[in-house]
């Protein structure tokens, strides 16, 4: 099962992570959360890595309509994204796909909603790519 929506983008990783924002708000989502697993790793292991942030993405009406489908879903949120410097101009951009939540819970009820935030990711990823694929 793949569990990520994906696209590569000919852009330098911060214009693709500031890119990626705009094309998430676009869609409703606000970024909840920012882990910069690049400085992460590099402060508590010592170890370099290419420069990856994970954004947390959160589109409020689906979060609540999740919620009121499955309690518990808040252990499967907010969404992530991940983006990584796959080269010089080079960016990868990632999101988990949100049917994954439907197959993690068995609660078939949730589809809907998983629907619905997987189409608003896959036109946010979408418009990053339009702006500048690879």
């Amino acid at each position: 099962m793949s569990y990520g929506i994906t696209v590569t983008v000919e852009q330098p990783f911060d214009q693709a992570v500031t890119a990626t924002r705009e094309a998430l708000a676009e869609q409703g989502f606000g970024i909840l959360t920012e882990i910069d697993m690049a400085a992460t790793l590099k402060k508590k292991l010592d170890v370099d890595v290419p420069a990856q942030v994970i954004l947390g993405a959160c589109n409020p009406p689906l979060a609540h309509r999740a919620l009121q489908t499955e309690e518990s879903i808040g252990l499967l949120l907010p969404c992530n994204v991940v983006v990584r410097s796959a080269g010089d101009h080079r960016t990868v951009v990632e999101a988990l796909d949100p049917q994954v939540m439907v197959g993690v819970t068995g609660n078939d009820q949730l589809r809907q909603v998983a629907d619905d935030a997987a189409g608003r990711l896959r036109n946010a990823l979408a418009a990053v790519e339009r702006r500048h694929g690879a």
